[in-house]
């Protein structure tokens, strides 16, 4: 007879900590009230845990305790984890270990801001545990950020108190199985109540972990629509690198990276630039992959997703990676973050795909809906020429060819200089194909490394990327 074990309610679980001996720890909650120690207080057997429960709510008070803040923001990962390392201090240095056998010390804290009076703004904030497995091992951080979504103060603040309680009983109980305690989180909470975009994981308990996996959770289990990281494999915070930007973004499989992917990067950013008229430190580039594409195999291969990853990091780029199938969600997107020029480089076939009315039927506004979203004021695709591989016919946005009923919104777009072709482009990529290419790693054949950066040929060949074979040398010298 299969027995499955039901979710534990948030009370249950605060329960399962308090009846814990070994487990003691503070709870510091800045911006919401107490609402994750209340589930504590409730549930019974609170003092065998609570050491401490606090809210320095008022700015002059907490920066007495915690310090001030740069340019005055309380609501920022910094102060998070400055709040969870002094508390931990406190009670190393107040409780004597040789007093407190087998006790594991934790500190959760939080800093947020609900939904303001007016609900123009939603609410953010993070969330996070500083904890021991053993009271010999060092201390491990778990720290995530949280987008509300719910329109009420008091739903938000019931939403945080259940990700806290999930957070702390699954750092105890899950943290050999990452993956399970990121799913745990949302136990008892729906994904359309909070969002979470960005979550990271430290100490010897997580020293195998890959926080880009991590991230890649999030978005395959729909707790958010897309996490961004940088080259060297940090999770970062959208809000934190958009705000405010003029964006560039570059989709692909990048499987692998080829010539034709970083002709058409570095001469539609030129453009972009250009038109735009910012400078370096105005602009933040992207490389897109979606889940989608992740899943053109069946299941993701995690090893392939690491891969293309490791490949576009080798090269200095920073990568988001999305559940955005339609074009027209990934320009919505970085709408909510920035009001600056966004800029979308793609070939011919792919904004030939923009103009399919079949990607739209979800949408009661149909294709009309997505353009409005996609053409947005601010937006300009750059367009690269593609070689058809059987006609050999280059096409272009003055020769490519939409349905009849789409022809003069096209022409709109493109007078309006909302499509606009790349220029100075390479002729001599017009004929690579990613698909070739790994047909090429694939069968052990040679000339592939051509079509591909130096780099990146390199790093194929010493991590056996994409199949590639040892046997392949010993076919080219056989």
């Amino acid at each position: 007879m299969l027995v499955i074990n039901p979710k534990l309610t948030p009370k249950q679980k605060a329960l399962a900590i308090n009846l814990d001996p070994d487990i003691y720890g503070t709870f510091a909650e800045i911006g919401a009230g107490q609402e994750t120690v209340r589930h504590f207080f409730r549930a019974g057997g609170a003092s065998q845990t609570i050491a401490k429960a606090m809210s320095a709510y008022d700015k002059d008070f907490s920066d007495a305790i915690y310090g001030k803040e740069a340019r005055n923001r309380y609501v920022t990962q910094n102060r998070l984890r400055k709040m969870l390392r002094y508390e931990v201090s406190l009670i190393e240095e107040r409780l004597s270990r040789e007093n407190n056998p087998g006790r594991k010390f934790f500190s959760y804290a939080n800093t947020v801001t609900t939904i303001n009076f007016d609900k123009t703004m939603k609410g953010h904030g993070w969330v996070g545990l500083r904890f021991q497995l053993d009271e010999k091992e060092d201390y491990n951080e778990i720290v995530f950020h949280v987008k509300f979504n719910e329109n009420d103060t008091t739903l938000q603040q019931e939403t945080l108190g259940g990700l806290g309680v999930n957070l702390i009983y699954g750092a105890f109980n899950y943290s050999d199985n990452p993956r399970r305690l990121i799913e745990s989180l949302y136990d008892d909470i729906s994904t359309d109540n909070v969002e979470i975009d960005m979550i990271d994981f430290s100490g010897p308990a997580f020293s195998y972990v890959d926080n880009r996996l991590m991230s890649l959770q999030l978005v395959k289990n729909g707790m958010t629509d897309a996490v961004i990281f940088n080259p060297q494999g940090n999770n970062m915070l959208p809000a934190d690198i958009l705000y405010k930007k003029n964006i560039f973004a570059v989709r692909g499989s990048f499987r692998p990276v080829t010539l034709v992917n970083i002709d058409m990067f570095e001469k539609g950013l030129e453009m972009f630039m250009k038109d735009s008229e910012c400078n370096f430190d105005e602009k933040e580039v992207l490389f897109e992959i979606t889940i989608s594409n992740l899943r053109a195999a069946g299941d993701i291969d995690e090893r392939d997703f690491l891969d293309r990853v490791d490949v576009l990091a080798k090269l200095g780029y920073t990568v988001i990676i999305s559940n955005f199938s339609e074009y027209f969600r990934l320009i919505d997107y970085f709408a909510n973050y920035s009001s600056g020029e966004i800029g979308v480089a793609m070939g011919v076939n792919n904004l030939l795909d923009v103009f399919d009315e079949n990607y739209y039927k979800n949408l009661s506004g149909g294709i009309l809906e997505a353009f409005g979203k996609f053409f947005r004021k601010g937006m300009t695709v750059y367009l690269y020429p593609y070689k058809d591989p059987e006609t050999h016919e280059l096409l272009t946005s003055t020769n490519l060819k939409v349905s009849d009923n789409l022809k003069e919104l096209y022409k709109y777009f493109k007078l309006n200089k909302r499509i606009v072709d790349i220029k100075n482009y390479n002729p001599n990529f017009s004929e690579i194909y990613s698909r070739e290419i790994l047909n090429k790693i694939a069968n052990h054949e040679s000339g592939w490394e051509k079509q591909v950066p130096a780099d990146v040929a390199d790093m194929i060949k010493e991590r056996g990327m994409f199949g590639y074979k040892e046997e392949l040398k010993l076919k080219q010298f056989s």
